[in-house]
């Protein structure tokens, strides 16, 4: 099992199973490195890892402890010891500070984190004799992790340590903006010669998914460099059947980039619609306040929208692919490879956390939707911690972001992020937007 996408499934199934996915996780940390590293699989039942060297593994940990904190508030998992792959243990806390520390340690060119034989793009391969190669995303996703780190350590007795991962947090921002932008969006990466890769100086891949979404995720582009970057993914990554990973497709093999050069142009990670990088972009509109545009990127890749052109489609209606062909193969809009995803996972958390808004945080449940301005309301049932919580919704000036009364049990509350009553019992909420 891959210990990248195992990470990021817990993100979507924590909810359901919390006892689970702490097991889950513990086994996950279990084969890590004690310098902070991770292997790119590993086995859940003798507990042994294999494969190695990709730079961005070990940040998923991060990410999906912080999660399931954010959702059961059992801060006693930071504190629980988990052994490392030499024998040798440490609490959660420590795996996730390695964790951390690793990328930061690692730099490439203009400081940025080390790709190593890949990132999330499996097929991005850079690695050279020079040893530098840098992948921007693995920076934003270093930002992010740092951020949610920073949470994690204030809420656990450690606001010195929060203070610290937030300056480093903020340092690579700095690194990013200062290095990686160019012009209308960021750069995907340098190679190892140093050239940028995701640049519009290039005949093919200009502009990539990845970043501009993640610029926005981790809190990297500010409000207008956000603007920037995700109009630049509507107008030249955005289609009728989704968003392809970048564009124009490589049409011949570029060994200074790898394996993603291989593939038909329009194909799996050579500018194909690679459906689990789509839900980024989604959660990036709702922290724009773009709720048609967030809610337009998640039908345009559902299955269950795409049924009147199955004969288009060829896969099940009820399973998400990974890939749909993109525009530049003859095939564009066939889905292809379904099951083999971890898109399932995060178009979830897009529509039920981003999209509708209904999302854990360490001190409650807020309730932040982004929706289309022409929806009239929704409802929703949560159960978070015990505590079901039956949400309704309304939008009476059609708006798509932006709380402006919410009660609870018919009292008004401040703000929008609802407590944590303990008592089992059924709440009604009222939210009014505005």
């Amino acid at each position: 099992m891959g210990f990248r996408d195992s990470n990021q499934d817990v993100l979507g199934f924590v909810h359901q199973i919390p006892g689970l996915a702490r097991q889950r996780l513990i086994d996950i940390a279990g084969t890590q490195f004690a310098e902070g590293r991770a292997f790119h699989q590993y086995s859940p039942l003798t507990k042994r890892g294999n494969g190695e060297g990709f730079g961005d593994d070990h940040l998923w940990l991060i990410i999906a402890v912080a999660q399931y904190a954010k959702e059961t508030g059992d801060l006693g998992l930071l504190d629980e010891m988990v052994p490392y792959n030499d024998g040798s243990t440490g609490t959660m806390y420590e795996h996730l500070a390695r964790a951390l520390k690793y990328t930061g340690g690692t730099p490439g060119w203009h400081d940025l984190p080390l790709i190593g034989k890949a990132d999330w793009n499996d097929c991005l391969n850079l690695e050279g004799p020079n040893g530098k190669a840098a992948s921007v995303m693995i920076a934003e996703m270093y930002v992010m992790a740092a951020g949610l780190l920073a949470e994690l350590a204030a809420h656990h007795g450690r606001p010195a340590e929060g203070d610290k991962y937030r300056r480093l947090g903020d340092e690579m921002a700095r690194r990013i903006n200062d290095t990686a932008w160019d012009g209308a969006w960021y750069l995907r990466a340098f190679d190892d010669a140093g050239s940028p890769v995701g640049t519009a100086a290039t005949d093919e891949g200009k502009i990539w998914l990845e970043t501009q979404a993640w610029a926005v995720l981790a809190g990297v582009a500010d409000s207008r460099r956000a603007a920037a970057c995700m109009g630049s993914v509507k107008k030249h990554l955005a289609t009728k059947y989704g968003i392809v990973l970048f564009t124009p497709g490589y049409t011949r093999y570029h060994p200074e980039l790898g394996y993603v050069s291989v593939f038909p142009p329009g194909l799996k990670e050579n500018a194909a619609i690679f459906c689990h990088t789509n839900p980024w972009a989604m959660i990036a509109e709702t922290m724009r306040g773009d709720g048609a545009a967030a809610f337009a990127y998640y039908k345009a890749i559902l299955p269950s929208a795409s049924n009147a052109r199955a004969d288009l489609r060829y896969t099940e209606p009820y399973v998400y692919a990974q890939m749909i062909a993109g525009r530049d193969h003859k095939d564009f809009g066939q889905a292809k490879n379904s099951w083999l995803t971890g898109t399932a996972s995060w178009n979830f958390v897009a529509i039920s956390q981003y999209i509708l808004g209904v999302r854990p945080e360490l001190d409650g449940l807020r309730v932040d939707p982004c929706i289309p301005p022409a929806w009239k309301g929704f409802t929703v049932d949560r159960v978070f911690r015990g505590d079901t919580f039956s949400i309704a919704v309304r939008n009476p000036r059609h708006v798509s972001r932006g709380v402006t009364r919410m009660t609870v049990d018919g009292k008004p509350v401040q703000g929008n992020l609802l407590p944590v009553f303990g008592d089992a019992a059924k709440h009604e909420v009222e939210v009014i937007l505005g």
